[in-house]
């Protein structure tokens, strides 16, 4: 008998980011994610709600706005500098850079354009101003452990290496 999802068993869903306007897929998960229903805010509300009550083998296609996920684009996180004043390591775009603002909070931005002479960073989340449709596969559902619910998640066991407990990375 197939398991439904609902509070406290543990979901395991592949899924993609599928851009509304242009059906471009933005972006797609290599690894299937695993998540403890009503107890992880894995993922947002409005695909949780969807998801409750399907079982292993679902699709299901959910609209977002990710104005309201990640907010609206705030074009004061876009920067572009000289080329030169770039560290080599940070010259290719798709490149994450990490900076921290004057009270030391980290926030990611991203490069997203680059010539002979300027590199262009963007910290807004790449999915800002955009209309997608999150579609999720359920790979699978069951009974969650009493550890998997305390975490909200997947519990990777302790691997043994040359005679010593060590935690996978």
């Amino acid at each position: 008998m197939s398991q439904t999802i609902q509070d406290n068993k543990f979901v395991e869903l592949s899924y993609k980011v599928i851009d509304q306007k242009s059906g471009e897929t933005l972006v797609s998960v290599e690894f299937p994610i695993g998540y403890v229903h009503g107890v992880s805010s894995t993922l947002d509300s409005s695909v949780t709600m969807e998801l409750e009550g399907k079982k292993k083998g679902d699709v299901i296609e959910v609209p977002i706005d990710c104005n309201i996920l990640y907010g609206p684009r705030d074009e004061s996180l876009v920067f572009t500098d000289a080329i030169e004043n770039v560290p080599e390591e940070y010259r290719e775009v798709g490149t994450t850079i990490t900076m921290e603002n004057s009270k030391g909070e980290p926030r990611n931005f991203i490069v997203t354009r680059m010539d002979d002479k300027t590199l262009t960073v963007d910290g807004n989340n790449p999915l800002c101003g955009r209309m997608v449709i999150f579609r999720l596969e359920v790979l699978n559902v069951r009974e969650a452990t009493l550890e998997e619910i305390e975490v909200g998640g997947a519990v990777v066991p302790d691997v043994e290496v040359d005679g010593a407990r060590k935690m996978p990375i």
